[in-house]
């Protein structure tokens, strides 16, 4: 994510990660204003114009994901955590099989966890419904 995709309006904070932005609730709203004001003392000295909200070590790349992972463990956040919780929640929104194209699980796998859920979908017959 680039720092241009946080929007402040001077009371809400919202993420364009679509049309229109989401809004940030509370407290990762405070936590992405902390982060951009913090930026030009974190950033590293080689990657001062980078646009990631996450800047790397090197030019023009954003922060290597098993180092930000290791930077939020070191804060307690528990970022393993909200994957399982993050799926559950879509597949109660789509077909098991929809939710694991879309993010390169195997169907099975979200299949176990809509069943687990309760989700209305677990019926849903995956394929061309075209014909």
């Amino acid at each position: 994510m680039v720092t241009a995709e946080v929007v402040h309006d001077g009371q809400h904070v919202a993420l364009r990660l679509g049309d229109p932005p989401t809004p940030a609730p509370e407290p990762v709203a405070a936590l992405l204003l902390d982060c951009l004001q913090a930026l030009p003392a974190n950033t590293p000295a080689i990657n001062q114009n980078s646009p990631w909200l996450f800047p790397g070590r090197r030019p023009s790349q954003p922060m290597n994901p098993g180092t930000l992972r290791d930077a939020l463990r070191k804060l307690g956040v528990p970022a393993e955590k909200g994957r399982p919780v993050a799926i559950r929640q879509l597949v109660l929104q789509a077909p098991a099989p929809v939710v694991a194209q879309a993010l390169g699980y195997h169907d099975k796998s979200t299949t176990r966890i809509a069943t687990k859920a309760g989700a209305p979908w677990k019926n849903y017959a995956p394929g061309d419904h075209t014909r």
